[in-house]
C-alpha cells in the first residue's frame, strides 16, 4: 500500500512581477513538483506566479489542491474547480493550505506572500511546527527579507535561531533538492 502523497505549500504573488525570471521561476518549480510526485497546494487562483506554477504543474501531469475564501471567488478565476477548497475568511485559507502540506516554498510575491511567510516563522518560532521552508531566490529577491532577519536577531527581538527556520535556494531545482534532503 502506498503511502499518503508528499505536498508542498506554495505561496507566491499573484501578480507577475517586474522580472521574467519570476515567471521562469513558477513554471520550472511547478513542473519540478509534479516531476518529483508532489502535490501543489496553493492559493487556487489562475493568475500571476501562483496561476503559472499550477498551470505547470497541471501540464507536467502533477496534482494540485487549491483553496481559495469565498470573498475571493468572485474576483479570481479558480484555476481547476475539482480540487479546490472554499474556505470562509483568509486565515482559514492559510490554515488549511498549511495544514495540507509537508513543506513550504515561497516564491516572490507582495504582502499577502509575505503575511503567509511571516505567520509560518513564527508558528515555527512558537514551536507549532518544523516543516521546512524554502526561499526560492530568484535574482536574490529575498535578500532583502534575509537582511531583515539578521537586523531583527541583532537588535535582540529573536533568536539566532530563527535563521534556520527559512533556507534560500537561487532555482527550482535547488529548492526541489532541498526540499528532498529536508523532508
Amino acid at each position: 500500500m502506498q503511502g499518503p502523497m508528499t505536498s508542498i505549500c506554495v505561496y507566491c504573488g499573484s501578480r507577475d512581477g517586474t522580472d521574467p525570471a519570476f515567471a521562469e521561476a513558477a513554471d520550472a518549480l511547478g513542473t519540478a513538483l509534479a516531476q518529483a510526485g508532489w502535490r501543489l497546494v496553493y492559493g487556487a487562483g489562475d493568475v500571476g506566479l501562483m496561476g503559472r506554477t499550477a498551470a505547470a504543474v497541471a501540464r507536467a501531469g502533477g496534482r494540485s489542491l487549491g483553496v481559495i475564501p469565498r470573498h475571493l471567488l468572485g474576483r479570481e478565476r479558480l484555476a481547476a474547480l475539482e480540487n479546490t477548497v472554499v474556505t470562509e475568511t483568509m486565515h482559514e485559507r492559510k490554515k488549511v493550505m498549511f495544514m495540507n502540506a509537508d513543506a513550504v516554498v515561497v516564491l516572490p510575491g507582495g504582502a499577502g506572500t509575505l503575511d503567509e511567510l511571516f505567520e509560518v516563522l513564527t508558528w515555527r518560532q512558537l514551536g507549532l511546527h518544523d516543516k521546512p521552508v524554502v526561499l526560492l531566490d530568484v535574482g536574490d529577491y529575498w535578500a532583502p527579507f534575509a537582511a531583515l532577519l539578521d537586523h531583527v536577531i541583532a537588535y535582540g527581538f529573536a533568536a539566532p535561531t530563527l535563521r534556520d527556520y527559512v533556507t534560500r535556494a537561487p532555482d527550482a531545482a535547488a529548492a526541489v533538492a532541498r526540499l528532498r534532503a529536508l523532508l
